[in-house]
């Protein structure tokens, strides 16, 4: 089969940008490869600059553009990580970025996009609408479009990642690598596999985003009329039809997993690892800890970025605390009299349990007169802290039940 990319370009875009980008750490999980069976290495591009691998191919891209063109600009559509990342590299090699953004994307990424030093363009409500409008712009201003992944120079910048696991960990059995269009894990996989053929390439997609997966099952690209996801990082409809031929050659296998696994995941990571990651940065390990992944050795979980919002990172946590039995609401009723309340509260107290809610409500219709319905929310420590908790109040005569 002939390549579009070769093990050279890639070799090349590694050393073009040597002196450029973060050479990430490879860090051990002991957790992690408890809870996997096997050795798992984290490959943190959540700590690149800006945040994610996309710098990676968008500085290789414009590093290989003519002068003519540099001094033309590029433009890019992205909602996210790929605008910081085209943003930031155009800004290194003094060449004017336009990124088209959809007008729901995030105030934080649209700042941090403008001040990496590129004129945003707020264009429709999808990724859809903010492309078709770089579209136009490409040929009004003769800018060079910068593709987030079916591009030969972007393909090739993000393949460097793979250079950077042989040289660290020459014994590695498997690279494990989150899926959207397909250019990082083209990138890696053809990088790998030319160096290194004996290692496992396992990719990984969200289940409501599976074109790839689709894709490399079938033999032929697949697209899909949707791609709903926590992950929006790898939310595609259709892979690239560059990047397809080379995941269909190189890659071994595509998972996937859904988002109540890359939600624990995050989860997860936030805690045991103090990492903080976006949905597609911990998909990879969610399909390890949830034995999708039939390797052992040493095995390389690429975390592809760390650009999550705060408030959706809070989310998670809420509802990982209660899926964990860590935060419950229960409710029980009481005669409606001064100091009742206290000693509902104070057995709870005993009980080693933290009130971080009381709702206290007398005049319902359902309540007796004369009594009260309280709902109590608790921060306790696991499942069987709940049910010790439930235990002490009925002992104590209250009826009490989680809401």
């Amino acid at each position: 089969m002939q390549k579009s990319i070769s093990l050279a370009d890639v070799q090349q875009a590694h050393q073009a940008m040597y002196n450029v980008i973060h050479h990430t750490p490879l860090d051990k999980s002991v957790t992690f490869s408890g809870m996997a069976g096997y050795d798992v290495y984290l490959k943190l591009e959540n700590l690149q600059k800006t945040g994610s691998f996309k710098l990676r191919g968008a500085y290789n891209k414009i590093h290989s553009l003519t002068p003519e063109e540099k001094a033309k600009g590029v433009i890019a559509a992205s909602a996210g990580n790929h605008a910081q990342g085209v943003a930031y590299a155009a800004r290194m090699m003094k060449t004017k970025a336009t990124i088209v953004m959809p007008e729901i994307a995030p105030l934080a990424k649209v700042m941090a996009t403008r001040g990496y030093g590129a004129e945003v363009v707020l264009s429709g409500t999808v990724y859809d609408d903010a492309f078709h409008k770089a579209q136009e712009l490409e040929v009004k201003t003769k800018q060079t479009f910068i593709h987030a992944f079916n591009d030969e120079a972007v393909i090739a910048g993000q393949g460097t990642i793979g250079l950077e696991i042989l040289q660290e960990l020459e014994d590695v059995s498997a690279i494990v690598v989150p899926i959207g269009g397909g250019g990082l894990i083209a990138g890696i996989a053809l990088a790998v596999k030319e160096l290194a053929p004996h290692v496992k390439i396992y990719g990984v997609q969200a289940q409501g985003a599976p074109a790839m997966y689709m894709s490399k099952h079938a033999h032929v690209l697949k697209s899909t009329p949707d791609a709903t996801t926590i992950a929006d990082g790898i939310a595609v409809k259709i892979p690239g039809d560059i990047t397809f031929p080379i995941v269909e050659q190189y890659v071994d296998d595509i998972v996937v997993v859904d988002d109540e696994a890359i939600a624990s995941t995050i989860l997860m990571m936030l805690e045991r690892a103090k990492l903080m990651v976006e949905g597609a940065g911990a998909i990879a390990l969610a399909a390890i800890l949830n034995h999708k992944i039939p390797a052992h050795g040493k095995v390389v979980s690429v975390v592809s970025g760390g650009n999550v919002d705060v408030n959706f990172i809070s989310r998670i946590i809420e509802r990982g605390l209660v899926k964990a039995g860590r935060r419950i609401k229960i409710s029980t009723q009481i005669t409606d009299r001064p100091g009742l309340l206290q000693q509902l509260l104070t057995v709870i107290a005993n009980s080693r349990a933290n009130v971080i809610g009381v709702f206290h409500d007398r005049v319902e219709q359902n309540v007796p007169i004369g009594q009260a319905i309280i709902e109590i929310s608790l921060e306790t420590r696991d499942a069987l802290h709940t049910e010790q908790i439930l235990t002490n109040l009925r002992q104590h005569g209250y009826s009490a039940k989680i809401i």
